[in-house]
């Protein structure tokens, strides 16, 4: 545990939990979800009347998504499964404090009601920390391919490499990518080159931003078959520009892209490589990225 947390109580059971948050009103509770006396869903709910400033971060063995979704609808803003406890617990302390949805890697892809407390926002602005790039393209794969049968329309801005690779998980997963380029439902750019046109003196230029992403959005949003968000847009800009040290220029791109989110109704999915990020010189970094996402995961 880092220095700026304090354990200010533990509790053996739900009834104690409740009993201890309305006393001590601390700014994080982890919770289990089978306590004895009350289970963690039944604590949560009476905690989150008797302290409502207190963050709920559940710390489970159980990945039932019911369960999942249970404890989320009890405003708990987490989920983290004890399995990857290890790698991300602290992230998603970090994450739910900031306000922030947590949810473990191994539960990516489902959807779940999003409980930060703030106004819930039109849009999913969620960003991956992968370890390694069969990591990345799986994930990017299903969030694409999804998309695409849905009758949305999708957006790539990625290195060559990475699209490549994913023209072929995407063949593999039954999508016709050759009929979705032509229709324009598929629009694949590379990241770098579309980064040198919006770059001025190392930070994202805002017009340029929105001329440059924004009229291929349109243009997509035309071709899409569904209701909104008829876009999902990728991007791995926000790598580069990490690699290259240059963490303001990032960060400043996640937060343009917040707006983008908000002004076209779309779903956005980022993707950092972890190896980008290290140890403790990064870790303001790192909070700074994750509090400009609606959801997080690692793997």
């Amino acid at each position: 545990m880092r220095p700026e947390y304090q354990v200010v109580a533990e509790a053996s059971d739900g009834l104690e939990a409740v009993q201890k948050a309305q006393e001590l009103k601390p700014d994080l509770i982890l919770l289990d979800i089978g306590l004895p006396k009350l289970n963690g869903i039944e604590a949560a709910q009476l905690i989150r009347q008797l302290s409502p400033g207190s963050k709920i971060l559940v710390l489970s063995q159980n990945n039932d998504l019911d369960v999942v979704r249970a404890a989320l609808s009890a405003s708990a803003q987490g989920y983290v499964l004890k399995a990857d406890a290890r790698s991300e617990l602290l992230p998603a302390m970090d994450a739910v404090l900031g306000g922030k949805q947590f949810l473990s890697s191994s539960l990516r892809g489902h959807e779940f009601v999003d409980t930060s407390g703030e106004k819930a926002p039109h849009r999913r602005h969620e960003v991956l920390f992968y370890s390694d790039d069969a990591v990345l393209l799986d994930g990017f794969a299903r969030f694409i391919a999804d998309a695409l049968k849905a009758g949305k329309a999708a957006i790539v801005l990625a290195t060559k490499s990475h699209r490549d690779s994913l023209l072929q998980r995407l063949k593999a997963r039954g999508v016709d990518t050759d009929g979705a380029l032509q229709q324009g439902t598929y629009i694949s750019l590379d990241a770098a080159d579309t980064l040198s046109t919006i770059m001025v003196n190392d930070l994202p230029d805002p017009v340029r931003f929105f001329d440059g992403i924004g009229s291929f959005i349109e243009t997509a949003a035309k071709a899409a078959r569904s209701k909104q968000p008829q876009v999902v847009v990728f991007g791995e800009i926000v790598a580069l520009l990490q690699a290259e040290g240059k963490a303001d220029a990032a960060i400043r791109f996640e937060q343009l892209g917040n707006d983008l989110a908000d002004r076209y109704e779309i779903d956005i999915l980022c993707a950092y490589p972890l190896s980008s990020f290290h140890g403790e010189e990064d870790e303001q970094v790192f909070q700074s990225i994750c509090a400009e996402h609606s959801a997080v995961y690692l793997h």
